[in-house]
């Protein structure tokens, strides 16, 4: 969040230099001989650059919620295993009951602090699938053909690896660079348009200037956090799981 505040701030400092720059090599009064043709081109450039903003920070916030929703589910289907320990051999279930639990913690203490730091996830809660997997693959193996309780669990094992390549993939994922470059630029260009109009009241523009400077940055700010789902200001939390293992515990006692 600190970081966030001083780029806003660098971002407002650098508009007011320029508009600075541009006041004191031309005359309000000469660029006021133009406002009609730089208000045509500004308003052009604006409503381009505002349509861009808002699918960017749209689509961000989206991917965003997805992210979070894609969590909960995996952590449901890590639940719905555990459930279904019960229903299958004792001796599997219990495995995959101990398994389930060790999944939960390795996604909470192990995963969670890698993806937030951007690093490579440990291979602990990928062999734990594995061993889980193998656990199905016996459940129905030692099952009849029409036991509901070893169907179920192959597909919540489906589920549960499925979400978990989707939570990955979305660690990583960001916008491509020249999105963020069409972003930058346009910020850029649209602050610096309207340094170039001519008014009387030095005062009155740089208001407007920095009103619009504060603005802007503060969007592309708030899509740079948004654009990272498990790294930026604003991540996804792993309450799904903290929920889970609050009810392995609790019922383990």
């Amino acid at each position: 969040m600190l970081w966030d505040i001083v780029v806003i701030a660098i971002c407002v400092l650098v508009s007011l230099a320029f508009l600075y720059l541009v006041t004191r090599t031309s005359a309000a009064h000469e660029r006021k001989e133009s406002n009609d043709f730089t208000g045509a081109v500004v308003a052009v450039i604006g409503t381009t650059y505002a349509v861009i903003l808002a699918f960017m920070l749209s689509g961000v916030w989206n991917m965003l919620q997805q992210a979070q929703a894609n969590a909960e589910q995996e952590a449901n289907a890590l639940v719905n295993i555990w459930r279904i320990g019960d229903d299958i051999d004792p001796s599997l279930g219990e495995q995959t009951r101990l398994l389930c639990m060790r999944y939960a913690q390795d996604v909470l203490t192990l995963e969670w602090p890698a993806m937030e730091a951007g690093k490579e996830l440990p291979a602990e809660t990928g062999e734990v699938i594995n061993q889980l997997w193998k656990l199905a693959g016996q459940s129905q193996a030692h099952s009849s053909t029409d036991s509901i309780a070893s169907y179920q669990l192959m597909e919540e094992m489906r589920a549960l690896t499925e979400h978990r390549r989707i939570r990955i993939m979305h660690s990583k994922e960001q916008l491509p660079g020249i999105l963020r470059a069409v972003l930058i630029a346009g910020g850029i260009i649209t602050v610096a348009a309207s340094c170039f109009f001519g008014v009387p009241s030095f005062r009155f523009h740089v208001l407007q200037v920095v009103v619009l400077s504060f603005l802007i940055s503060l969007i592309l700010v708030a899509i740079a956090d948004l654009d990272r789902p498990y790294q930026g200001a604003d991540i996804v939390q792993p309450q799904g799981f903290s929920t889970a293992v609050q009810l392995f515990e609790r019922h383990a006692d």
